[in-house]
């Protein structure tokens, strides 16, 4: 009888076995498609969350801007300098969301977005269009602050808050529909060419540069800055350290701006952000030795823009080019500012009183070069031939034609209706005290014989 209970016993147990196993391996083998939905689903969640956080570092480099450019200007400009770094993102970001978003990501026409303005029939929630949205606001803001830089010290703040408006609303985003458009919906002429700007070069450092040269030719060189023999003289910054703060927290800031641009949570961030650096590292040290050759000391403004160059050249060719290949296209772009400082200063008799033409028109072009040049898959120096350097070429001639061209008419329009300079006497006092009412240094003397 205890034989039989025995067995029994163990019959009961062996069925419970064989059932619990076979629960288990219906419940871990049978849906892979439920596995694989939850990887995916984490993967999103991940690129969103990284995506975010570039876009919160690139953010932070619009404080960046504003201290260099408040840094290698003077005292009695400085509130009239943080003024309109706040107000071009402010700005920008309104016009940015109801039409630009739209126009470069939006189901194209060819030339441009139909689709997308204020994001309309996008439901509030987790989208990955609003994530998008904030990165690429944040790079439209960019795009607008480099032309500060180079009409510093005697732009009416009205005139400025107006062409902020325009670049954000329109000629950045339509140059960024031709280059970007197929991100989302889009397919814009110069991406079916195969044109390659991972993340901006032309489409936001160049198109910024070449309008802040219009801007800067159409308003003419600052109350004496060039002298009756039509040399240029040094209008000194106020504040070196404070413009070294910028660079830092734009070369801290660039890497959410090319890691970033990858918006996706993967090992490529490692790599673009090495080639990243190496490129500013090269730029800076370039600079200095450039500088230290042609003006006999190792002068500090240009041996911060050369990093910045560095930083501007990489942006385009960051994901496709070897770590060498960055440092010889860092220490180009170190190289370039530095002449092309001189250049627009003797030669040209462009006042740009922090170098923005240089820093990203210049090295923005260069540095989409040389995608043509030192990409491992397509360019010339890896056996690609010269069509992609020729795509290169066209679209960086594109984007001058385009900003440039357009930059002068919007100029000239503001100029001819609200005028686009201060008068005289507002520019030697300060436009701190002119545009604003206010000093950035109150209680300290301010000298405005020039």
């Amino acid at each position: 009888m205890n034989r039989n209970k025995w067995l029994i016993i163990c019959v009961v147990l062996l069925a419970e076995l064989v059932f619990s196993v076979s629960a288990f391996a219906a419940e871990t083998a049978a849906p892979v498609s439920s596995v694989e939905a939850v990887k995916e689903e984490l993967q999103t969640n991940i690129n969103i969350v990284w995506t975010c956080i570039a876009a919160f570092l690139v953010f932070f480099m619009q404080p960046g801007f504003a201290m260099v450019e408040c840094g290698f200007t003077r005292a009695k400009n400085a509130v009239n300098i943080l003024m309109k770094n706040l107000m071009d993102f402010s700005v920008g970001t309104i016009a940015f969301f109801l039409i630009g978003f739209g126009l470069m990501f939006g189901k194209t026409n060819g030339m441009f977005g139909t689709t997308l303005f204020g994001l309309s029939g996008i439901e509030p929630g987790t989208d990955w269009n609003w994530t998008f949205l904030i990165f690429q606001t944040v790079f439209a803001a960019t795009a607008a602050t480099i032309v500060s830089g180079a009409m510093a010290e005697r732009t009416k703040f009205v005139g400025y808050l107006i062409y902020s408006f325009f670049i954000s609303l329109l000629i950045y985003p339509i140059f960024g529909s031709w280059a970007w458009g197929g991100l989302l919906d889009g397919n814009g002429w110069l991406e079916k060419l195969g044109f390659l700007d991972f993340a901006g070069s032309t489409v936001v450092h160049s198109v910024g540069g070449w309008l802040a040269l219009a801007g800067a030719i159409v308003l003419g060189p600052r109350i004496g800055k060039y002298g009756p023999d039509k040399k240029p003289k040094a209008i000194l910054g106020h504040n070196i350290p404070l413009a070294a703060l910028g660079v830092f927290i734009l070369w801290f800031g660039w890497f959410g701006f090319n890691p970033g641009s990858t918006t996706t949570g993967d090992g490529s961030i490692g790599y673009i952000a090495v080639t990243t650096n190496l490129s500013a590292a090269a730029g800076a040290i370039v600079a200095m030795c450039i500088a230290w050759v042609i003006m006999k000391k190792p002068d500090a403004s240009m041996t911060l823009n050369g990093a910045l160059a560095g930083l501007v050249s990489i942006t385009a060719p960051c994901d496709g080019v070897s770590p060498m290949g960055a440092i010889v296209i860092g220490a180009v772009g170190g190289a370039l500012v530095v002449l092309s400082v001189l250049f627009i200063d003797h030669i040209l008799k462009v006042d740009d009183p922090v170098g923005a033409v240089s820093v990203h028109g210049v090295c923005g072009a260069w540095g989409t070069l040389s995608a043509g040049l030192f990409n491992m898959e397509s360019g010339l120096f890896y056996g690609g031939g010269l069509k992609q350097l020729g795509v290169q070429a066209l679209g960086a001639g594109s984007a001058f034609l385009w900003a440039f061209g357009l930059g002068l008419v919007l100029f000239f329009a503001i100029e001819k209706t609200i005028g686009l300079r201060v008068t005289s006497e507002e520019e030697l006092k300060g436009l701190d005290i002119g545009e604003h009412g206010m000093e950035a240094y109150s209680g300290f003397q301010i000298f405005t014989t020039t």
